[in-house]
């Protein structure tokens, strides 16, 4: 009887214990591969470096929409609503951009192509979109970056097919209608890869310095007091000689990771800071799945990881 009795008391403490040590949320990351024709990648993490593919690497979402139904630079963020709300590139050269939405990552609404730069007759791309949700004034803004040519020719160039990005938006409070697309950041150089977060009442922008001659392909930071700025001069680039593009963030354990995609070298990397302002490469800390290419980071419930996994 006393056996029994101290195995229940055991069996019930480590019941406790490992309730105790399973996460409470658990780290998504969208991507894509390739040229992104496949679709809706997913990986996950528990610790926040190291990330295993959901699904053996196969893809959630199929790209139906634009001329080329493309999927590239996937940004998933949960909405107010509760449903997760995703943005991505559908084609290199076209002016809109996907968008669907899911209560639970597997099934997705009907895809919708916004034509968010529909009425800048000189706009040649819509790249890399992003959501960032406002709860001050329940709206979501959407933003991208586009070369619009013609504009800003203090840095124009002749290289990589003269692309000479800024970054645009537009917002929603229900992704069925949007306000007139406006510029969103000036920051005086080609500029891409924008992914902004809230943390102690501001907003940070991570983006990346696209100049190509001479090269930048850095990632820099700014600050605004609202989502739709004014935001600060872009700061110094916080990754290295490398070059470095589509950054996505989290925060754990009071510090900041940078995951981004070091294109040239096909291989991720991530930087680390306490302060926004000294940073540690930590590349080789981390592990990802092979051949992914940059979209964000979410969190999911235990519960929701469960049922997706």
């Amino acid at each position: 009887m006393i056996r029994l009795f101290i195995s229940a008391i055991l069996t019930l403490a480590f019941s406790f214990n490992a309730l105790a040590q399973s996460p409470k949320e658990v780290y998504l990351f969208s991507y894509f591969k390739g040229n992104g024709e496949d679709g809706l990648h997913l990986a996950y993490s528990e610790d926040g470096y190291k990330w295993l593919a959901l699904k053996n690497d196969a893809s959630f979402l199929t790209p139906v929409v634009s001329k080329d139904k493309l999927m590239r630079d996937p940004c998933i963020i949960r909405g107010a609503d509760g449903l997760f709300h995703m943005v991505w590139t559908v084609s290199w050269n076209d002016k809109g951009i996907g968008y669907a939405s899911s209560k639970d990552l597997v099934s997705w609404s009907e895809q919708q192509f916004i034509p968010v730069m529909a009425k800048e007759a000189a706009a040649r791309n819509c790249w890399a979109p992003e959501i960032t949700y406002d709860d001050q004034s329940k709206t979501y803004m959407i933003y991208w970056a586009t070369t619009v040519t013609g504009k800003f020719p203090e840095t124009q160039s002749t290289a990589e097919s003269a692309y000479n990005h800024r970054l645009y938006y537009t917002t929603t409070k229900d992704f069925k209608s949007f306000t007139e697309t406006k510029l969103l950041y000036e920051p005086g150089f080609n500029s891409i890869d924008a992914t902004i977060v809230k943390d102690a009442g501001r907003y940070i922008m991570f983006l990346k310095d696209e100049t190509p001659t001479p090269p930048q392909k850095n990632l820099k930071i700014a600050y605004s007091e609202t989502l739709t700025g004014p935001y600060t001069k872009a700061g110094e680039p916080i990754t290295g000689r490398y070059w470095a593009e589509g950054p996505t963030t989290l925060k754990t354990a009071g510090k900041w990771l940078v995951f981004f995609d070091k294109y040239t070298e096909h291989k991720y990397g991530a930087v680390m800071s306490a302060d926004l302002k000294t940073w540690t490469d930590v590349s080789d800390q981390i592990s990802m799945p092979p051949g992914i290419r940059h979209g964000s980071i979410f969190r999911v419930t235990a519960e929701e990881f469960a049922k997706l996994k």
